[in-house]
């Protein structure tokens, strides 16, 4: 059975940072892209970051580069979302998900997994 575990999610004040954690289970991690993304209140769900296990690339949307970092650790079947100088805009539940291959991809619908999501909340 194909698990995702979100795990990280808080309340931070604006500048603060969190770490959110992915932890896979039930395929093999390496032939899969992990996605994060979020969807705030009234909001379409959008693409955070991804990365690719198998080769490591990875992708950012504008609105984090600079500010989050994605990492893998293959031996622990686990992505991590290193979030620093958080905005109260960051607001969301953040969800990991995965898609076979080591295409890099943004759009939702194009991953087959999804974790049940944790909640950031950044106070102004």
């Amino acid at each position: 059975e194909v698990q995702l575990v979100e795990s990280g999610g808080g309340l931070v004040q604006a500048g603060g940072s969190l770490r959110l954690s992915c932890a896979a289970s039930g395929f093999t991690f390496d032939d899969y892209t992990i996605g994060w993304f979020r969807q705030a209140p009234g909001k379409e769900r959008e693409g955070v970051s991804c990365i690719s296990s198998s080769d490591g690339s990875t992708y950012y949307a504008d609105s984090v580069t600079g500010r989050f970092t994605i990492s893998s650790d293959n031996a622990k079947n686990t992505v991590y979302l290193q979030m620093n100088s958080l905005k109260p805009e960051d607001t969301a539940v953040y969800y990991c998900a995965a898609r076979p291959g080591e295409t890099i991809a943004t759009i939702p619908e194009l991953y087959d997994y999804w974790g049940q999501g944790t909640q950031v909340t950044v106070s102004s």
